[in-house]
């Protein structure tokens, strides 16, 4: 019994051990499944954001989506998004409409004018530069599931 027990703390300990601090790594089938894990957690709400690792100058988001976002501008932060799931539509340049400070270094908006419109599906990837406008729009009754990453300055 003892070897067993050995041997079983010993290989759980290696498979931990070997991933050096900051590290993370999320399967191509997790990735794919925001959309079922996030959706039962979104009561009533048209978004979902669910945080899933950072560090000191950026963070890992699974998010979803079921309505159009506000504009917005991170005038120090680059966003990244992959799409796992679904489509929608990203405006991105032009300037925000209506537009107020919601926080230090953000801004939101009702909308974009003079902007450029990107349609996005699975295995798309944006980079969104800091001090760009951006709004992610959703079709009544579709949905969209990505990765988003905040890379700070």
């Amino acid at each position: 019994m003892k070897p067993i027990v050995l041997f079983l703390l010993t290989v759980a300990l290696a498979s931990t051990a070997g991933d050096p601090a900051g590290f993370h790594m999320w399967k191509a089938s997790e990735l794919q499944s925001f959309s079922k894990t996030l959706a039962p957690k979104l009561k009533g709400k048209s978004i979902l954001s669910e945080p899933l690792a950072g560090e000191r100058n950026y963070s890992f988001s699974a998010v979803l989506r079921t309505a159009s976002g506000e504009a917005e501008v991170h005038e120090t932060k680059a966003d990244v998004f992959v799409v796992q799931s679904g489509e929608a539509t990203l405006v991105v340049g032009g300037k925000v409409e209506g537009a107020r400070k919601t926080q230090p270094n953000e801004v939101r908006g009702s909308g974009i004018s003079g902007g450029v419109e990107k349609r996005l599906g699975p295995g798309d990837v944006v980079t969104i530069p800091p001090k760009t406008p951006h709004q992610m729009k959703v079709a009544a009754g579709k949905e969209v599931a990505y990765l988003a990453m905040k890379i700070a300055e």
